[in-house]
C-alpha cells in the first residue's frame, strides 16, 4: 500500500508501514528517512541525527547547550495536527542546520499558538500535561492525549516505540524526495 505526501506540485511516494494490534514495543529501522506516527488528531515525526553537534536552548533565564550525538532522535510533535510539511521543515532545521531551540515561560501567550514543538535526545517521552514550547528538558515533548505516554528510544538501527498503541499508523518519508 502506498500513500502520498504532497508539497507544492511534487508528490513523494511514501510507503505505509503495517500496524499490528500490538500494545507492546515496536522497532522501526531508520537511516536518513523520517518516520511519521499518526494518531486520529495529531502526529509525531521521528528521525535520527547524522552527526554530533551542540544544541543551544534559549530560555528567558539564559542559554545552555547540550551535546547531541549521531544516532540520537529529533522528534517533532503536532498536538493539534496540521500539515506535515512545516513539521518536516522544523525537523530539518534542527537535524541538518542545528537551529537553536527557544523555550517560552509557562504563562507566555504564544504557547497556545505553537503548532509544532521539537525535542532532541536518545530517549524522549510524550506528555499531554505540559504546555507547548515551555519545557526545556529534552527528554519530554508535548503531545496530544492520544500520543501521551509513549517513549521513543534511539536504537542502533532505528527507533523503539514503547508502547505502540494499535490506534496509530506509520509512514516513512524520504526527505530527499521533498526538495
Amino acid at each position: 500500500m502506498r500513500g502520498t505526501l504532497q508539497r507544492s506540485r511534487k508528490t513523494a511516494d511514501v510507503p505505509q508501514l503495517p500496524v499490528g494490534r500490538c500494545h507492546g514495543d515496536m522497532n522501526f529501522p531508520l537511516t536518513n528517512e523520517i518516520l511519521l506516527v499518526k494518531g486520529r488528531h495529531s502526529f509525531l515525526l521521528v528521525s535520527k541525527v547524522g552527526e554530533n553537534f551542540p544544541l543551544c536552548i534559549e530560555t528567558f533565564a539564559g542559554e545552555y547547550c547540550q551535546g547531541v550525538r549521531a544516532g540520537e532522535l529529533v522528534v517533532v510533535s503536532a498536538p493539534g495536527a496540521g500539515p506535515v510539511e512545516p513539521a518536516i521543515m522544523l525537523l530539518e532545521l534542527v537535524r541538518s542546520y542545528h537551529t537553536p531551540l527557544i523555550v517560552l515561560p509557562k504563562d507566555h501567550p504564544g504557547s497556545r499558538r505553537l503548532s509544532y514543538v521539537v525535542s532532541v535526545g536518545p530517549d524522549i517521552r510524550t506528555d499531554c500535561t505540559i504546555v507547548r514550547g515551555t519545557h526545556p528538558e529534552q527528554h519530554l515533548i508535548c503531545s496530544a492525549d492520544e500520543l501521551s505516554g509513549i517513549t521513543l528510544r534511539a536504537t542502533d538501527d532505528g527507533v523503539l516505540i514503547t508502547p505502540f498503541p494499535a490506534t496509530l499508523a506509520t509512514e516513512r518519508i524520504n526527505p530527499s524526495l521533498l526538495h
